[in-house]
């Protein structure tokens, strides 16, 4: 198995409980360069620094997560391997490519993510910021997706956004909580608990 473990902002301080037992009990860590190898130093000593660059030639990164596909495959087909990244693992970074290619190339290998402090929670920290009321965060592209907080009438939300082009819905309630449910698209329920986080794609 591959668990994408999310490293945070940068502090190694600011790892999750889980995060540090599974880079202490797994069988192979791997990071994606010196900075996340820094951070994980103090609960693990042997560390692959892999290579991703940081560049728009696509061939070239496609090339580079064959190669690093390849390198922990053995590990991860064998025991836990343990892949630490920066952020948090689901969003903007590396990790869900690489997935990509290692379940074209290793379908029988899992791929999990353990989340972690994102940059976003972080600079708010930072900063000293209080965050309230309608917030949109973006790498300046077109925006695509987006997340809903306390949905507590997620169909009726998802009718309003159908006509603004979003297709895909995701509805988490309860997260990580005993009782916690997933629905997809039409299992939307009418009503849901206010601890709710929806996510529309277009």
């Amino acid at each position: 198995m591959l668990v994408g473990v999310g490293l945070g902002p940068g502090d190694p301080e600011l790892l999750t409980i889980r995060a540090v037992r599974l880079l202490r009990e797994a069988d192979a860590v791997f990071v994606p360069g010196k900075v996340a190898e820094r951070i994980v130093a103090p609960y693990c000593n042997d560390v692959t620094v892999l290579s991703f660059p940081m560049t728009d030639d696509e061939d070239y990164i496609r090339a580079c997560m064959e190669k690093n596909a390849d390198l922990i495959a053995p590990s991860a087909r064998n025991g836990l391997a343990v892949f630490g990244i920066l952020g948090d693992p689901n969003f903007y970074g590396t990790y869900s490519r690489l997935c990509d290619v290692l379940g074209r190339r290793y379908p029988e290998i899992p791929c999990t993510t353990v989340p972690g402090i994102s940059s976003i929670t972080a600079f708010a920290s930072v900063a000293g910021l209080s965050v309230a009321g309608g917030l949109c965060v973006t790498d300046g592209s077109p925006l695509t997706s987006q997340i809903r907080l306390k949905v507590k009438h997620p169909r009726v939300i998802a009718e309003h956004l159908k006509q603004e082009g979003y297709q895909e819905f995701v509805l988490v309630e309860r997260m990580y909580m005993d009782d916690e449910k997933i629905y997809l698209n039409d299992e939307l329920p009418e009503t849901c608990h206010y601890f709710s986080v929806m996510f529309a794609r277009r």
